[in-house]
């Protein structure tokens, strides 16, 4: 998506809009430096105090990470998932696994409900995805693979204001899988996914909500 020219007045907050949405809407994603700013103020017709300012604005509402020498990265998708990432560091991990309870039981109760063919065969695919990958004993793959499979679900079922908000718990969602598998993979630690995207297939809401409820649990 291009940058536009930003009018005159005010520049600040029309600059601060444009990066934004620029960040919001995944141009820049999460962990990515943004232009230089020589570059991206060029883009933008602004001077670079004015470019500054604005960058200064974002970082303090946790949306980029000014690294000296180094550049400025995203943080953050949003204001709120960067709120989100502050409140759950601090945060207990019963409190967190009680939190993706709520979240992902709903989900899968909605995701059965709401399923297409083309919902389906992505479940298909994250699972037969994660399934290869705890083959490997890689646990940190493990985690994004998994993780994958849960943004899947909570994508069918359809609801925009829950996947925006699940996305925003993405942070603490790796956290907590990373607390539940630990270091290595072990056949112990193994939890199967296969009935929960059967159930969904199925259209069996309450099995659905049942399957996502039961790996949900404290150790």
């Amino acid at each position: 998506m291009p940058l536009e020219t930003t009018a005159r007045s005010p520049l600040v907050g029309q600059v601060i809009n444009q990066l934004r949405e620029q960040i919001t809407k995944g141009e820049w994603p999460v962990g990515a430096r943004i232009p230089p700013e020589p570059e991206l103020a060029a883009q933008l017709g602004v001077g670079r105090n004015t470019l500054r300012e604005a960058v200064k604005a974002l970082s303090h509402a946790g949306l980029l990470d000014c690294r000296q020498g180094s550049g400025t990265y995203v943080r953050a998708a949003s204001e709120l998932s960067s709120a989100v990432a502050r409140r759950i560091a601090d945060a207990e991990f019963r409190d967190v696994l009680e939190v993706r309870r709520a979240f992902e039981v709903e989900a899968a109760r909605l995701a059965a409900r709401r399923r297409t063919p083309q919902d389906l065969e992505a479940l298909d695919l994250a699972l037969a995805r994660r399934e290869e990958i705890w083959a490997t004993g890689d646990a940190a793959a493990f985690v994004e693979a998994d993780s994958a499979l849960h943004e899947i679900v909570v994508a069918t079922a359809h609801n925009k204001v829950l996947a925006d908000l699940y996305a925003d718990f993405g942070t603490a969602l790796r956290a907590s899988l990373h607390r539940v598998i630990g270091e290595e993979l072990t056949p112990e630690g193994y939890v199967d996914h296969g009935r929960l995207v059967e159930a969904i297939r199925a259209g069996d809401e309450e099995a659905a909500a049942f399957e996502a409820q039961c790996f949900l649990k404290e150790n």
